[in-house]
């Protein structure tokens, strides 16, 4: 299940994305027009700023905007920067990885199927953008 943090970063970006030919946006305008409480959204637009997937512009005129188009942003690099693994359990994550304790991966009949959804959901996931979500194209 997505966080609402996940949730809440999604939505800014659909925002952005539909908004982005008028240039950057000033978190308050995001967080009244899409109902996020504003200290949480400045944490969640801080990472993605981070992450390489926002910039920002301070002063007169400033406020968020995309780093680079949002066609080109995969909703897996999102998921990855806001909510960490996309993976079900630890020891099937790509990026992620953990042993699960008292399991023999190599017999465990769960971490055979938890792989066949992962990379199920990483096909979808990879293979969607920010501007899928924001209808853009």
């Amino acid at each position: 299940m997505l966080s609402k943090k996940t949730q809440y970063a999604f939505k800014a970006l659909i925002y952005l994305a539909q908004h982005q030919n008028n240039g950057p946006v000033l978190i308050a305008e995001i967080a009244r027009k899409k109902n996020i409480p504003l200290k949480f959204l400045e944490n969640i637009l801080l990472e993605l700023r981070k992450a390489g997937i926002l910039e920002s512009k301070k002063g007169k005129g400033g406020g968020y905007l995309f780093k680079n188009p949002p066609s080109t942003i995969p909703l897996a690099k999102v998921m990855r920067t806001v909510e960490g693994p996309i993976a079900l359990l630890p020891c099937v994550s790509l990026n992620f990885y953990e042993k699960c304790k008292d399991c023999q991966e190599e017999i465990c009949g769960l971490n055979k199927v938890m792989i066949e959804v992962r990379d199920a959901s990483l096909k979808i996931l990879e293979g969607k953008t920010v501007a899928d979500l924001a209808m853009l194209e």
